[in-house]
């Protein structure tokens, strides 16, 4: 408890009072003497223990922040066709303060998503090894684009000696700009992967993961497997909708420095989007076509 601005204006009076008669040890008693006394009102005190509702639960497309709507359901049913912030209200010209408050608990989630990295018990558990791009910290992986999409030296090797070489498909993931969408994501995509390319008879090769990974790592990867086809599975960049999207870039044999219109993307993948099961089922048939008509991208449409 801090003391009242009148007790700490006395005190100090005391305390300069004391000095100026060179009572030094009058004055060092008294303050331990205050101190003492401060302590015992804090010790006294009764501090309520308990939670804050994390607010981040709370679905948005359900919550109506309009005071006395016009159309209730109507401005419900709205939100539910959108992950766009309507219905906030507003308190004067600003925001009300759980609208505030949400929107900074959203961007924080994107922050953390972005500097955060997938865990090595997550990856232990998924029974993926790993290697790493060319970019040796966060700062570099997002300063410097082009060493996401190469692997290190060591990672090469690495690749070399575990991963199965001249697959039809190859699967890797890598963190991209959310860490946290492969953690909400992998368990349940990546099953659904394999599952469907086993029950059309595909090979497979090696899957891992590649820290600090750019999307066009695929390529390289590509390259030193020698894949037919090669399946990235990647963090999207987050948002204040959700900071645990992933996407999917599936390419047939590719290739570095190929252009990007070869490569076919499924994104928005999470629990308020494609669901990952879903979207594991729809990538199996999809390499299934690329292997049948031997292209992906707009190739793959043509």
């Amino acid at each position: 408890m801090q003391l009242e601005s009148s007790e700490l204006k006395k005190l100090v009076e005391q305390v300069l009072n004391e000095m100026t008669s060179g009572n030094t040890e009058k004055v060092k008693e008294e303050v331990i003497n205050k101190v003492q006394q401060t302590n015992n009102i804090t010790s006294d005190s009764n501090i309520e223990e308990g939670c804050i509702e994390d607010i981040t639960e709370t679905d948005l497309k359900t919550q109506l922040l309009v005071e006395n709507p016009a159309d209730r359901e109507g401005y419900l049913k709205m939100k539910q066709n959108t992950p766009a912030r309507i219905g906030v209200g507003r308190a004067g010209v600003r925001y009300k303060t759980l609208s505030s408050l949400r929107f900074r608990a959203d961007h924080a989630a994107a922050q953390d998503a972005v500097f955060s990295y997938v865990s090595d018990e997550f990856l232990n558990e998924m029974g993926l090894f790993t290697v790493q791009s060319k970019c040796k910290t966060k700062d570099e992986y997002i300063t410097r684009p082009d060493l996401g999409r190469k692997i290190n030296e060591e990672g090469i090797d690495l690749i070399k000696e575990k991963c199965k070489m001249n697959p039809t498909v190859q699967i890797l993931i890598a963190d991209g700009l959310s860490s946290s969408a492969i953690e909400a994501n992998l368990k349940d995509i990546l099953p659904s992967i394999v599952q469907g390319l086993k029950g059309f008879n595909i090979d497979i090769g090696t899957t891992f993961f590649v820290k600090l990974g750019r999307v066009g790592v695929m390529d390289h990867v590509s390259e030193i497997t020698n894949a037919e086809v090669t399946c990235l599975l990647v963090g999207e960049r987050p948002g204040l909708v959700t900071a645990e999207s992933m996407s999917a870039y599936i390419a047939y044999k590719a290739k570095v420095n190929m252009p990007e219109a070869r490569r076919t993307v499924i994104s928005n993948i999470h629990k308020g989007g494609t669901s990952a099961v879903e979207a594991g089922a729809h990538i199996a048939e999809l390499i299934k076509t690329m292997l049948e008509k031997k292209a992906s991208g707009i190739e793959l449409k043509a």
